[in-house]
């Protein structure tokens, strides 16, 4: 993303990034782009996104607390209903409406230039997983928004780049989850929290490694 941005013209104001999976809905660009010019301070506008079989993908959700993280984190694989879950993917919402976001998925988000490039784009220490985390909140933090606008959808088959690597993505995550914790806790008074995060994370992806394997009859 960040090459391809660096090859634009300095005329376009708008960035689409988009995976390749992606079914944009009719007019579904044009509504993107008409909350964004209604929204001078929003750096980001992301839609509402199906799945295959037309739920509603959770895709603007609040930037991870200690407490929703730890609670979506250490419940989310065996009660996905939790509470914590819920208020960190805002699945509160009964019928979508514009709102504000901590961050918007990278599978479909329109990214005002100006706001991408105060930001320096993507943070490419990540190999997988909480890029887009991470930039939701960068652009948060640069005082723009991330606004949500469900008058747009699009479809997502959603998976295909981690298809037939599980173990390999398991750890990708919990490495992603790590850096962002550090950045969002930084300094050396907040060094106790970075450590006892980093040590759950461990635990948790050793023990979705055990779980993983042994839905697999042992194969790696």
């Amino acid at each position: 993303m960040n090459a391809g941005v660096r090859l634009l013209p300095d005329s376009v104001e708008w960035l689409l990034l988009v995976n390749p999976d992606i079914e944009l809905g009719a007019g579904s660009l044009t509504t993107l782009v008409a909350r964004g010019r209604a929204e001078p301070d929003a750096g980001a506008v992301g839609p509402l996104i199906l799945n295959p079989d037309g739920t509603v993908y959770p895709s603007a959700r609040a930037i991870p607390s200690l407490r929703t993280g730890v609670g979506h984190a250490m419940l989310g694989p065996v009660w996905p209903g939790n509470p914590w879950t819920r208020a960190y993917r805002k699945e509160t919402q009964v019928t979508p409406v514009v709102r504000d976001a901590g961050w918007l998925s990278g599978s479909c988000v329109l990214v005002r230039r100006s706001a991408y490039e105060a930001i320096s784009g993507f943070d490419e220490g990540y190999f997988m997983y909480f890029e887009d985390v991470d930039l939701g909140m960068r652009i948060g933090q640069a005082g723009f928004r991330n606004v949500y606008e469900p008058a747009a959808s699009v479809v997502h088959a959603g998976g295909h780049s981690t298809q037939g690597a599980s173990e390999l993505m398991i750890r990708a995550h919990h490495d992603s989850a790590s850096r962002f914790l550090a950045r969002k806790y930084p300094g050396p008074l907040l060094w106790p929290v970075r450590v006892a995060l980093s040590l759950g994370l461990r635990l948790r992806s050793a023990w979705i490694l055990r779980r993983t394997r042994r839905s697999s009859g042992g194969k790696p």
